[in-house]
């Protein structure tokens, strides 16, 4: 992929940049994301950013946060420290992660350490795994004569515990629903749902490693939803979406070309000048 010549934002030494990778397609990247990259000092990564990204980053030393489903506060908090401390040595400091940062990523608690510490930092948005991820996997999460409301939930708590949300409000609320980093507790919230008034024939996607080379998508229902993840692997990325314009992937996914994009190192944007 050709990307053109980009000045954008200052990146000042001493500061901190909050970026979302996306949901691991690098063609998927913002070109504020690229040009951060280029530019970064040091590179605080997620375990779950591919190599492919953290490549685009090729001066700067990178640190892997090391934070996965399950992770205590004490970690965050010594992520949050780790930054300031980078940010004080006058450092460009990029803290990447999946997705988007502020769509449960906990960037919108990095953020408010920052400030606190009286750090600069800025805010790059990336694709979300809940838009990216379904889109690769041919599923529309609105049509408008199928669903006009869609939710975004988390399937896990900061314990690893099944998330303490009003199930009959979510499953009231929206047509469709999407759990993020849901494996784990997919037989959990498949009972919820049925309790919420939701039929146990109703078809959810599970969808592994979105939008990368081994992205992985499986159809199940509500009440075979517990051994429909039995052999995805521990490690991997998992979505769960679940409503009507399910119903419509058949008529997409066949046709969808999914290839992953490929970033060139020759065409990185440049430093910023002026």
């Amino acid at each position: 992929m050709q990307l053109p010549r980009l000045n954008g934002p200052d990146f000042s030494p001493g500061s901190v940049w909050l970026v979302g990778a996306g949901p691991g397609d690098p063609g998927l990247l913002t070109l504020h994301a690229v040009h951060a990259l280029a530019q970064a000092d040091v590179v605080v990564h997620d375990a779950l950013v591919p190599e492919e990204i953290l490549s685009l980053a090729p001066r700067a030393r990178l640190e892997m946060a090391g934070k996965r489903a399950g992770g205590i506060r004490t970690q965050q908090l010594r992520i949050n420290l780790r930054l300031i401390r980078l940010a004080q040595q006058g450092l460009r400091v990029v803290r990447l992660k999946g997705g988007d940062p502020l769509i449960f990523g906990r960037g919108g608690e990095e953020a408010l350490a920052l400030a606190a510490a009286l750090i600069p930092f800025r805010i790059v948005p990336g694709i979300s795994a809940g838009i990216g991820g379904t889109a690769a996997a041919g599923i529309p999460l609105t049509h408008r004569g199928l669903a006009r409301s869609v939710a975004f939930a988390t399937g896990h708590d900061s314990s690893g515990d099944l998330a303490d949300v009003d199930w009959h409000a979510l499953s009231r609320g929206s047509e469709v629903l999407v759990f993020y980093m849901a494996q784990r507790r997919i037989g959990q919230i498949a009972d919820r749902l049925v309790e919420a008034g939701r039929s146990p024939n109703d078809v959810i996607a599970l969808i592994s490693n979105a939008t990368r080379p081994d992205q992985d998508v499986r159809m199940a229902t509500l009440a075979t939803a517990a051994d429909a993840t039995a052999d995805i692997a521990p490690g991997a990325a998992t979505l769960i979406v679940t409503g009507p314009v399910l119903a419509l992937r058949p008529l997409l996914a066949d046709w969808q070309q999914t290839e992953p994009m490929t970033v060139s190192h020759s065409n990185t944007p440049q430093q910023a000048t002026g």
